[in-house]
């Protein structure tokens, strides 16, 4: 799906190539799953004459700022992408629309024509996308709920360090968290862990400083590494460094394999999670805890496509911690109440607790058993009677 390199790579191509041209031309499918809150023949209407100013984007969502609003916003869900006709706008994940290729694909949400003939198109072959007309896109959610962009925003490493001593979650369930760092999706959490040695389920408070400090400089140099060979003409994910664990993450468990270390697969954050157990161990309270292994069916199903819980897990969220912290104190009914333990009811027979009234139940039995035994008696002599006086009458009639 995309994440914060594809994105800014898209952000790039639209700068580098749209910037200052009229819409000549659009059209809008009509897809009220993603086309959110608008009518195809309004959002047309609301383009036309318009000029592309600017483009920007924030953690993995984009939009384009024209020469009055409303602006076309995009939230690009499991497997949004802009096309750009004749631009290779990245081979991360996507090539650049061919001569021979479908345009505009079928699956083309928004398509624009510019003055000068250039045209661009936003498709979304699984319908997980958002693309909307808003007045001030940074004002509303999703964008107005985001926390920092992991490239333009990222804190200061003291104020990183600061922070995450502060956060009782695991590490990669708060790299998913998009409002408290926004762009870093599934494989680039998996990454930077790896690159840092951290284990994804270790609790942020319990890193060290060392730790902290490697994982942020980790995402600034991850993040712009993979921005750069996405925009180098002709390059795809194939040319990333070979001591990624990206290239290993579609493989089966037991063959998959960095640098010769096993790559396992477990669920963190409520995704699908590959890393190094040989390189990334539970340190701390942690240390020696098996994590949950993932049977990897991918979990990656989240309708935003963020990854990210905008997806999900074991931990999730601060408030999903104070939630599971509740339910160990008791376990709640659906109307909230907590459940009371069962009472231990004293035995008539012994006047000691249930689990530990071992005298009482023995006589229980013992009762029952004698009680079965006077009902099998008192059969046998129903049945004796019974045949004493069937011959009686036999001989009375001879």
């Amino acid at each position: 799906m995309p994440e914060l390199p594809e994105v800014e790579a898209a952000r790039r191509a639209i700068e580098t190539h749209c910037l200052g041209k009229k819409i000549r031309r659009s059209i809008v499918a009509d897809d009220p799953k993603v086309i959110d809150g608008v009518s195809p023949s309004d959002f047309q209407a609301s383009l036309l004459g318009k000029t592309i100013i600017a483009a920007h984007r924030k953690g993995k969502n984009m939009w384009l700022e024209l020469d009055s609003p409303p602006f076309p916003s995009f939230q690009f869900g499991m497997a949004g992408a802009i096309y750009i006709k004749g631009v290779a706008v990245t081979k991360y994940k996507r090539s650049a629309v061919n001569d021979t290729d479908e345009w505009p694909s079928k699956y083309s949400k928004l398509f624009m024509e510019l003055e000068d003939g250039l045209e661009l198109s936003f498709t979304d072959k699984r319908r997980f996308a958002k693309v909307r007309l808003l007045k001030n896109p940074k004002s509303v959610p999703p964008i107005s709920e985001l926390g920092p962009d992991a490239l333009y925003e990222l804190m200061p490493v003291d104020e990183f360090v600061e922070s995450l001593s502060k956060k009782k979650i695991a590490i990669k369930a708060l790299l998913l968290d998009q409002s408290y760092i926004s762009g870093i999706g599934n494989w680039i959490a998996d990454e930077v862990l790896y690159q840092s040695r951290i284990h994804p389920l270790q609790h942020a408070f319990s890193l060290s400083k060392e730790s902290c400090e490697a994982l942020h400089k980790c995402i600034k140099d991850l993040i712009l590494q993979v921005i750069e060979k996405a925009l180098e003409v002709g390059a795809d994910s194939s040319q990333f460094p070979s001591s990624w664990i990206f290239h290993s993450r579609e493989k089966k468990p037991g063959k998959a394999f960095v640098d010769g270390k096993k790559i396992d697969f477990i669920t963190a954050g409520g995704r699908t999670t590959a890393y190094v157990p040989e390189l990334q161990k539970l340190t701390g309270k942690q240390m020696g805890k098996a994590p949950i292994r993932s049977t990897k069916q991918s979990t990656d199903k989240d309708e935003n496509g963020d990854g990210d819980g905008e997806g999900e897990d074991e931990l999730g969220s601060e408030k999903e911690i104070t939630e599971k912290a509740n339910s160990k104190k008791g376990q709640k009914t659906s109307k909230g109440r907590a459940m009371k333990p069962p009472v231990k009811r004293k035995s008539k027979e012994s006047g000691s607790n249930d689990d530990h009234g071992d005298d009482g139940e023995e006589k229980k039995t013992t009762k029952m058993s004698k009680t079965l035994t006077a009902k099998v008696e008192t059969s046998k002599k129903t049945l004796k009677n019974s045949k004493t006086s069937t011959q009686i009458k036999k001989k009375a009639k001879k």
